[in-house]
């Protein structure tokens, strides 16, 4: 069974930084893209950032200028370099990888990001 393990979350200031990371736990193979989605309380989850295997990426709105997705596609890894935190990025941070033939995608478990103002 393949697993996103997800590790960087925690607590920071307003204004401070983080680092996300997600390894697969082994080589998933076919993937297309991985990217990071957040949720926050009463929330729908959101994509945060995107990545594909050409090294294209998509960025929310909110996010644009202060928030990096980079990737490793030999290691299955993906970072996401967030700058410039503020209380509104709060949320619980998901990995996700998609493939090209099934199974299509998978989730990581969630790591917690909390800014505090």
């Amino acid at each position: 069974q393949v697993q996103l393990v997800e590790s960087g979350g925690g607590l920071v200031q307003a204004g401070g930084s983080l680092t996300l990371s997600c390894a697969a736990s082994k080589s998933i193979g076919s993937i297309n893209a991985m990217g990071w989605y957040r949720q926050a309380p009463g929330k729908r989850r959101e994509l945060v950032a995107r990545i594909n295997t050409g090294d294209n990426t998509n960025y929310a709105d909110s996010v644009k200028g202060r928030f990096t997705i980079s990737r490793d596609n030999a290691k299955d890894t993906v970072y996401l370099q967030m700058n410039s935190l503020s209380p509104e990025d709060t949320a619980v941070y998901y990995c996700n990888a998609e493939r090209l033939t099934w199974p299509y995608t998978y989730w990581g478990q969630g790591t917690q990001v909390t800014v505090s103002s």
